[in-house]
């Protein structure tokens, strides 16, 4: 079990952020790119508004990587975040996202299959690590902890999260999804497992380590449970049709694929595939 030290995150923007309903009309033009870094809008490119659904573990990064990717394109980044099924679910209903981030390989794919993101657009940006979380600096080290006094055990819905699915194969494996039905609370997704469990709802919950590194946390302590437990989160990225005609769609992929930005990612708690 590892203790984690009273901190705050670095000052990030606003979270809340209007969903744009109309879709901007995009410019047709080629994107720079030399030495993996992306070039700002030129002469004649106008600068464009990115809308981007990202799951919501990946939330607080991305907004660490949205002023350094205005600074250097000039487009404007728009986020709208939310479990990895529910954004898909939108995305499948004619939601103007321009790129989909998200928590898992098979929804992007599902997305290129059904004809809603664009072909061989489709990458890993991120690996998570799935963790159980004890906000109290002095609850039970490790994997004991499932096994003490609690009221409520924080999990994303399995159903629609993939961190949420994560967390029933760790307690399926554990022998411990079934006795602990009746004091698991699930969330709508794994930043709302965080939330839950940061606000006291919740005793401890299975959150994604980027959540506990990125946001304002209490102290507490976390255990990582083996790998060979649960399914990697390998989280991938695509640009959706209609990102298809956005230049700032195709700058926002090359951006989270340079160094600077995977040196955030890695900070926050990823690891880079």
């Amino acid at each position: 079990m590892r203790h984690i030290p009273a901190r705050r995150a670095a000052v990030l923007k606003a979270t809340a952020r209007k969903t744009v309903l109309t879709i901007p009309i995009a410019i047709p033009i080629a994107i720079l790119v030399a030495a993996g870094a992306v070039l700002p809008a030129g002469p004649g490119v106008r600068a464009e508004e990115v809308m981007v659904a990202v799951a919501g573990n990946f939330l607080a990064t991305a907004q660490q990587l949205e002023p350094e990717f205005e600074r250097r394109t000039g487009h404007d980044l728009r986020l709208a975040a939310g479990s990895t099924g529910s954004l898909y679910a939108q995305i499948a209903s004619g939601a103007p996202y321009h790129v989909f981030l998200a928590a898992d390989e098979a929804r992007p794919a599902r997305a290129v299959e059904q004809g809603h993101a664009v072909a061989d657009s489709v990458f890993v940006y991120a690996v998570g690590t799935l963790i159980l979380w004890i906000a109290d600096p002095a609850g039970p080290p490790g994997p004991e902890a499932l096994e003490g006094e609690f009221h409520h055990l924080a999990i994303a819905n399995p159903r629609t999260a993939p961190y949420g699915a994560a967390a029933q194969e760790v307690l399926t494996a554990m022998e411990r999804w079934e006795p602990l039905q009746g004091r698991i609370a699930r969330t709508q997704s794994v930043a709302g497992a965080w939330s839950a469990v940061a606000s006291g709802a919740a005793d401890l919950g299975f959150v994604a380590l980027s959540s506990v590194l990125t946001n304002d946390a209490r102290e507490g302590r976390y255990w990582e449970p083996p790998q060979a437990l649960y399914t990697p989160l390998r989280q991938a990225a695509v640009l959706l049709t209609r990102g298809a005609d956005n230049p700032g769609a195709a700058a926002f992929l090359e951006f989270i694929r340079s160094d600077d930005a995977r040196a955030v990612i890695r900070r926050a708690g990823y690891r880079i595939p």
